[in-house]
This record gives structure tokens, sequence and C-alpha cells, in this order.
């Protein structure tokens, strides 16, 4: 056995996923395995950093069918680079919106108002991340 593959179990801990998980992405297409080991799974080690590219993708909102497309992106798809256009001006959205919900939480962490829900800045901060940007 190549000693550069890591068993599934190995991947599973430095991923920081569910044996499961990686079965189910290997099902999906997202990953594949280099072999088996008895009856265990191995897989290359580069799989740890698609790997982290699906959790990244699936922790923003990306659905297996998408992360899956992407993967398998070509720079003459020009109908999915649209769509990853219009994937990263949604990101952008929820970032910024994210981004005024901290702002808030951080105000009213420190804010001496009583009760701090009344606070005028807080009740701002609070209105701002309600209101989707435009």
């Amino acid at each position: 056995m190549d000693t550069s593959l890591l068993d599934i179990a190995e991947v599973a801990e430095r991923s920081d996923l569910a044996p499961s998980a990686l079965r189910f992405y290997e099902r999906k297409g997202l990953i594949a395995a280099a072999g088996r080991n008895g009856l265990r799974r191995t897989y290359h080690p580069d799989v740890l950093d698609r790997l982290t590219l699906i959790t990244c993708a699936r922790s923003a909102g990306f659905s297996i069918a998408e992360i899956s497309r992407f993967l398998l992106a070509r720079p003459s798809d020009a109908d999915l680079r649209t769509r990853m256009t219009a994937k990263a001006h949604t990101l952008d959205e929820q970032i910024s919106r994210l981004t005024r919900l901290r702002d808030s939480l951080r105000h009213a962490a420190v804010c001496d108002h009583e009760p701090i829900v009344d606070c005028p800045d807080f009740k701002r901060a609070v209105g701002n991340v309600a209101t989707r940007p435009r």
C-alpha cells in the first residue's frame, strides 16, 4: 500500500468531518477514494484541500449540486460563471449584514443604556441588520 495515502479515519480526523460525510461526498462525486486498505477507504492527501473548499462552500450556503458544478467548472462555462458572480454578490450582501450584526453586538456589550434594547444606537444598528442592503 502507498504509505502517503490517508485512511478514512485520518481524513475524518484532519478534516473534522464524520466518515459518513466523506462517504456521502464520495457518492456525490465531490471526492474520490484512492483505493482501499482492507475494507477501509484510503485517500490521497490532497483530498484535504478539496474538503476544506467543500466545507467552506457549505458554510457559505452552497448546495452540494452547486459545489459539484463549481468543482467541474471550466473557463468556457459562461452560464456557471454568471451563477458564480451572482453567488458572490449574495455573499457580499450576507457579509455586510453579518458585519453590521457583529458591530451591533459589540456596541451592546459595552452599552450603558438601560435597558440595552432601548438604546437608540443599538436600535439603529439592529434596524440596519434587519434591513437588507439594496
